[in-house]
């Protein structure tokens, strides 16, 4: 994991290209628990379907499955890497896979009627950006299926309480706590949120048990249904170590934008070639070779 940019000109964010993710943090890594609670939360946050969904951030497809009810699934990650690991495990069938930053994506305004978005924000350096940019490809009305770090958690609490940690979980800045690792307070979120032109429509409280000792005795399964029904009661509190959120764009529902595609440097429309894409306006060209659309850096300079 590094940092990138892929634009001096962007946010830093974490670049995942060649981590070995899948397996050095999900699978066989104890974390069953953690897995089964976001799937429980997400299920109650999304839409039963629709036209378009897009999952940002979305790595190696570990959520996948659960976009079903969608005609069409963009599974987006700045990581080519992530991305191939994705399209090898679940194929191209009704799945477009695409590489790009979150702060410059290839999509027509409108493009989407719901987004996913999980375990990403803690790695962007400009979150209130970032939910802007989420809000240009949402059409009015859309609902954004949103996961964050919550910094004022209650094992933060009690160790600020008990003198063990300097920071304050109550001070409402993003507070990080390793290079490109945030913590938001629920407040910073709700004010970005509305900022952006988003309603917060239900919040859950989601992996309360994240401790180890806990995941040893209990196991996973046990663990996850209670999390599922403690989930919504408990929200209002807000002290569990992730909080889940549904959030609607603002405006009268309508169906997604087409085509799909824009140029991310100047939104120009983008024309097939073999293996590319052209920017009919700035003449730059984007990758599609195997399978996965790359908008990280252009194959050329275009015209500017």
């Amino acid at each position: 994991m590094t940092e990138g940019s892929g634009n001096r000109n962007l946010p830093r964010f974490c670049d995942y290209e060649g981590s070995d993710y899948r397996t050095a943090f999900w699978e066989g890594r104890g974390r069953e628990y953690e897995d089964r609670a976001e799937r429980i939360a997400l299920r109650r946050l999304l839409p039963l379907g629709g036209r378009r969904l897009i999952d940002i951030g979305g790595g190696f497809g570990r959520l996948a499955e659960l976009y079903s009810g969608f005609n069409e699934i963009v599974l987006m990650d700045y990581s080519r890497s992530q991305l191939e690991d994705a399209l090898q495990r679940l194929g191209p069938e009704r799945i477009t896979y695409v590489a790009a930053n979150v702060f410059a994506m290839p999509f027509t305004a409108g493009a989407f009627d719901t987004a996913v978005s999980v375990r990403v924000l803690h790695h962007l350096a400009d979150v209130p950006r970032a939910l802007q940019a989420i809000r240009r490809v949402l059409g009015p009305g859309a609902p954004l299926v949103l996961e964050f770090a919550n910094k004022r958690n209650l094992k933060a609490i009690l160790r600020h309480w008990l003198h063990r940690q300097a920071h304050n979980p109550f001070d409402p800045e993003p507070w990080e706590f390793a290079p490109l690792h945030f913590d938001f307070h629920p407040a910073y979120m709700e004010r970005s949120l509305r900022d952006a032109g988003f309603r917060i429509e239900r919040q859950l409280a989601v992996s309360q048990f994240r401790v180890q000792v806990l995941k040893r005795l209990f196991g996973a399964d046990a663990l996850a249904a209670v999390d599922g029904w403690l989930q919504r009661p408990t929200a209002f509190l807000r002290l569990a170590p992730s909080m889940f959120l549904r959030a609607r764009a603002g405006g009268e529902a309508g169906a997604p934008a087409s085509p799909l595609f824009c140029c991310p440097t100047c939104r120009g429309r983008l024309a097939h070639e073999h293996d590319a894409l052209l920017c009919t306006d700035c003449g730059r060209r984007w990758s599609n070779s195997g399978g996965i659309y790359d908008f990280r850096q252009p194959l050329n300079d275009g015209d500017s």
